[in-house]
């Protein structure tokens, strides 16, 4: 089996996942990132996991990343910190595309709700929990079926940083398991 893994930022999740499959049969084909600078480029060098970097403009004429996916041929794409909108050309071709969000969908979701975004805003909110959301990707913002939810709470003395580390935290114990289930599952039902 193998796994793409998009990503925009530092790549913490993208690692977790790449040594989650360290020894077994499930092959991480590569990392595709839209930040030239982003520091998950940086731990797929160090894991050695070939990595693409693009730019809108690639991104929207398909013609690059659709080949290269083509390539790949994954069984799984796992968006891993990926902030742009998964276009609807690639959900037809790869269907199983599972994402990660730091907050108990359907709350706090959307366009422009990533990150410190999000944690801020859960603050602002006074919420007394939140969590993590695993959840398959589809034409909307995080609006794909729901597989997996874990919580945490938030105390009222929390700020968004301290939130931010509680959620770091469950994707860290949770997204790994929770690829590793969904691709069994893909692979049970080809």
């Amino acid at each position: 089996m193998k796994i793409v893994i998009f990503a925009s930022g530092s790549g913490s999740n993208a690692e977790n996942i790449v040594n989650h499959f360290k020894g077994k049969d499930t092959t991480i084909a590569g990392i595709f990132c839209n930040v030239s600078g982003a520091g998950v480029i940086q731990r797929s060098e160090r894991l050695g996991i070939p990595f693409v970097v693009f730019n809108r403009t690639e991104w929207l004429s398909g013609d690059r990343i659709d080949g290269l996916l083509q390539e790949m041929n994954p069984d799984l794409i796992v968006l891993a910190g990926f902030l742009w909108m998964f276009p609807q050309r690639l959900l037809l071709q790869f269907p199983h595309v599972v994402n990660v969000h730091p907050a108990l969908l359907p709350k706090f979701g959307g366009k422009g709700m990533y990150g410190m975004n999000v944690h801020e805003a859960v603050v602002d909110a006074r919420e007394n929990e939140t969590g993590i959301t695993i959840h398959w990707v589809n034409e909307h913002y995080d609006e794909g079926a729901i597989i997996f939810q874990a919580k945490c709470e938030v105390l009222a003395t929390d700020t968004a940083q301290d939130v931010a580390e509680k959620i770091h935290q469950l994707e860290g114990e949770n997204f790994p398991r929770i690829v590793e289930e969904v691709l069994k599952d893909i692979e049970q039902k080809s």
